[in-house]
């Protein structure tokens, strides 16, 4: 072997050994394969804040309460690949009454604990909604005041659009019935139903 050739050959056995240190040096990366653009998980736990209005009748009365509505939200939602299933509770703070003649009637607060099923089409959620609602119906009149805390049902539904990052933007109807009770200040059996349709926001962990 001619000089020229036994110097080469040694100098590529030289860079090759640099070159297998500097490799042995280098962090380690595992192959990932990469996630599709744009995907979005509905599942975990969220927590909101909402506003909106209600509007309805008291059974056996002409006042037809309604006011703005607004509160906060909190709730889980389990995927399977476009079907999302989940559980919410919400509690509201409501300015809805209305007066005919003598009697008032309001509705102070109310809340919800609701089951969910929805299609998600990427970041946005089509669902239907229904459940328990609770709240308070207090009548007024000739000074008196009686109140009662109730129970009975909701059902409806709404859109939710992911718009960054953790962060989904709602539109949600829903209609409430809230059970009678008999009114010593009416002398009869009131109940309250009611619309409430309201914009929110909730952040995913």
């Amino acid at each position: 072997m001619s000089k020229a050739h036994l110097g080469a050959a040694m100098c590529a056995a030289i860079c090759m050994t640099a070159l297998s240190a500097q490799a042995a040096d280098l962090p380690y990366r595992p192959y990932t394969v990469n996630q599709p653009l744009n995907a979005f998980s509905w599942a975990g736990p969220y927590l909101g804040a909402n506003l909106g209005y209600s509007w309805g009748e008291v059974d056996n009365s002409l006042t037809r309460p309604s006011g703005f509505v607004g509160g906060v939200q909190a709730g889980y939602n389990w995927q399977s690949g476009q079907f999302v299933f989940g559980i919410e509770g919400d509690i509201q703070a409501s300015g809805a009454d209305d007066r005919f003649a003598a009697w008032k009637f309001s509705n102070p607060w109310f809340g919800t604990v609701r089951g969910r099923v929805g299609y998600a089409m990427n970041n946005i959620l089509i669902y239907g909604t229904g459940g328990l609602a609770f709240g308070e119906v207090k009548a007024e009149a000739f000074g008196g005041t009686e109140s009662y805390t109730t129970a009975g049902w909701t059902l409806g539904g709404g859109a939710e659009m992911s718009f960054a990052p953790n962060w989904s933007a709602k539109v949600e109807y829903l209609y409430t019935d809230l059970s009678h009770h008999n009114f010593v200040l009416t002398g009869t059996n009131n109940g309250f139903t009611f619309s409430t349709i309201r914009l929110g926001v909730n952040y995913h962990f």
